[in-house]
This record gives structure tokens, sequence and C-alpha cells, in this order.
């Protein structure tokens, strides 16, 4: 015997697209993720050769360098930015271990939800003026103060990327539940 009305086709349906869009988005996420990392492993290790080459040169051949710090900070943003939203859905973040063992399943779930929105809307803020600030490097045609003189839009446009990468992300692994998918 069933109790209570029968769920309707429509329903059924609604459901099962959303749960197959939110499970379809966290895989694109997850590859795009992956592609993401190689590259800002690739430019940290370019970080690393730049900043070696740099300190050999003035210690041996008494070179000038103009670029080379620039570029190392330039490489080292952008791999902390674009990398964020894999670290985000590997839960790889700095968490306090002492409260999950002092507080109870109930509360460690409520915790993570209220940490999960609180982060997305602060990264949401962080996105919007991230934006803000690359576009008007752009439109300004701003450069750096250095003797290279790169355009500040670069970096400015690598956190802006990132960062709203970070927030679908996160957005993401908010609304899995509510698809019917399990939270990571």
């Amino acid at each position: 015997m069933i109790h209570g009305p029968l769920p309707d086709r429509d329903d059924q349906a609604t459901a099962a697209a959303s749960t197959g869009l939110a499970a379809a988005l966290d895989r694109g996420l997850a590859v795009l993720n992956r592609i993401i990392v190689v590259f800002a492993s690739l430019a940290l290790v370019a970080a690393c050769a730049i900043l070696s080459y740099s300190v050999l040169s003035r210690a041996l051949f008494h070179a000038a360098n103009y670029w080379q710090d620039e570029a190392a900070v330039f490489l080292l943003v952008g791999a902390t930015f674009m990398s964020a939203a894999y670290v985000q859905q590997n839960r790889g973040h700095i968490g306090i271990e002492a409260f999950v063992g002092l507080l109870s399943p109930l509360a460690n779930k409520a915790r993570l939800w209220f940490v999960d929105v609180v982060t997305l809307l602060f990264c949401a803020f962080f996105t919007w003026k991230s934006w803000t600030l690359a576009h008007e490097a752009y439109v300004d045609g701003q450069v750096s103060n250095s003797m290279w003189s790169p355009p500040l839009a670069i970096p400015y446009s690598l956190m802006a990327f990132g960062m709203s990468l970070l927030c679908v992300q996160v957005l993401v692994q908010l609304a899995l539940p509510f698809a019917g998918a399990r939270r990571p």
C-alpha cells in the first residue's frame, strides 16, 4: 500500500534532468580543473627556473634583471588563483580538525554548509572586484612600474578567471545534494 500522492512523472523527469545536469557540470569542472592543475604545475616550475636563472645571472655574470621577478610573480599569481577550484573540489583547503572531532555529525554537516555559503559569498565579492580591476587595467592600459612594463591586465585576468571558476565550483558543491547527488 502506497501512502501519500504518487510522484508526478514530470517531477521525476525534472529531478533526473537536474541530477544529470549537476553531475555533468561536476564532471566537466573536474576535467577542466585537472587540465588547469597541469598548466599551474608547469607555471610553478617555470617560476622556479626563472628565479634560479635570475640568481645565477646576477651572481655569476653581474647581469641586470628587470623582468625575472615580475615574470615569476605573474606565473605564481596565475598558478595560485587558477588552481583554487581544484583545491576546493578536493576539499584540500585548510580545515580545523579539532572542531570536526568535537562536533556531532549533524553539527559538522551544518558547519560545512555554513562554511561553503560564506565561502561562496566572499568569493563572489572577490570575483566581482577582480573583474572590475581587470577591466580597469585593460581599458586604462595599466602596466607595471618596472622597466619591462607588462600589462597588469594579465595577472588581474588570471585572478578573475580563477575566482570565477572557484565560485562555480563552490556553487556546484552546494547544489549537488539538491540534485540528489552525494556531497563531496
